[in-house]
């Protein structure tokens, strides 16, 4: 009887240890994204070097808040090693996910570009 109870402990753990991995994997793509939407307000509005350095400190400083908590939530504080392993796993999956998007969105762009540029260049002509 105690074999089955164990056995039953053992995949519920396993299953919740899945389950914070996969929380850790959604905490890394959440940072990674909240990174490059920095990156394209830096592309939009131009910033001194002082400020960027000051947007990189709060961001980093919001960072590991936000990753503490998640640690503490998940797992009681403890680090355990998955749940860094799962932080940059999910960074890495959102940068080839947004590289992926932007360029396929560059792909749209220029077609469309393409299209309105001939259509605009030649108002009078008719077709």
């Amino acid at each position: 009887m105690r074999n089955k109870e164990n056995k039953v402990k053992c995949k519920m753990g396993i299953g919740k240890e899945l389950f914070i991995f996969l929380l850790a994997i959604l905490a890394g793509a959440i940072v990674r994204l909240a990174y490059r939407c920095i990156s394209c307000l830096r592309e939009v509005v131009h910033h001194a070097h002082w400020v960027i350095e000051l947007e990189d400190l709060i961001y980093w400083i919001g960072t590991a808040i936000f990753l503490f908590v998640q640690i503490y939530y998940t797992s009681s504080g403890s680090v355990r090693w998955y749940f860094i392993l799962g932080v940059g796993i999910g960074g890495i999956i959102m940068s080839v996910f947004l590289a992926i998007t932007g360029k396929i969105c560059r792909k749209i762009v220029r077609r469309h570009s393409r299209f309105f540029t001939e259509t605009l260049e030649k108002p009078g002509e008719k077709r």
